[in-house]
């Protein structure tokens, strides 16, 4: 836990806040805080700062709270995701939430299963939990949005032509490459980045994201799994943006 995360709604008027549970053992068996000493903390979808101790008593841990900046974003990823087998969503929401994705649409593909999108993942808490995490390792406040579409169709008409950014897509048999990419380089560039199942798209659905503008690439000759090619390609995308910022 590199940050410790806060609603909006347990601050009292006076700026502080009595952790118990997860938190408030964290700071006591791992950090082994004491009266005086500060941590990172930050607001949900607020600002970030330090807390300094100023009781411990038991099980729980009171803190004073001093919110210092704004969390920075210039570059701001969207990630339209074939849904995937439950084991390896989990691992991409936490993940993909390090690297800074700001809201998920978990979408159906041809060769997504039906069955995929009653998990338990998708529970409410569970997603959210998993989103906490990943803000939590990547210190950042913003909690991402997460969406599911569970027709192809609808998304692509309805939904797609509503989101602002650059449209990129990953799939193998695609002929350009990421370093074509015509990604801008302002602050505040956003970009769309779409990744099918293990499969990979179809024909169809290929064609229906070229028709609204989206860029397809390839990242050469090895198939990846989709939560490694996920990592990969956000990261890629970040670098390639940082570099044509310069």
């Amino acid at each position: 836990m590199n940050l410790l995360l806060l609603d909006p709604a347990e601050l009292d008027q006076g700026e502080g806040v009595t952790l118990s549970g997860r938190r408030a053992e964290h700071l006591l068996r791992v950090l082994k805080v004491e009266a005086g000493d500060t941590v990172r903390v930050g607001v949900i979808g607020s600002m970030l700062g330090r807390g300094r101790v100023t009781a411990v008593a038991g099980e729980t841990v009171r803190l004073a709270v001093d919110l210092e900046r704004e969390p920075v974003c210039d570059f701001h990823i969207e990630l339209i995701l074939a849904l995937p087998r439950p084991i390896m969503l989990q691992r991409i929401l936490k993940q993909a939430t390090v690297l800074g994705v700001r809201r998920f649409h978990l979408i159906r593909s041809r060769r997504v299963e039906k069955s995929f999108f009653h998990s338990p993942v998708l529970a409410p808490a569970k997603i959210r939990a998993l989103l906490l995490e990943g803000m939590e390792q990547a210190m950042d406040t913003w909690l991402p949005e997460v969406i599911l579409h569970h027709q192809f169709k609808p998304f692509v008409e309805d939904v797609v032509p509503t989101l602002a950014g650059q449209g990129v897509i990953a799939h193998p048999g695609a002929d350009g490459s990421m370093a074509e990419l015509s990604l801008g380089s302002r602050s505040g560039q956003r970009v769309l980045l779409a990744v099918g199942p293990e499969g990979g798209w179809s024909d169809y659905e290929l064609g229906q994201f070229s028709d609204r503008g989206f860029h397809g690439f390839t990242m050469g000759s090895r198939i990846l799994h989709v939560d490694t090619a996920v990592v990969s390609l956000l990261a890629q995308l970040q670098l390639l943006y940082d570099l044509r910022k310069r």
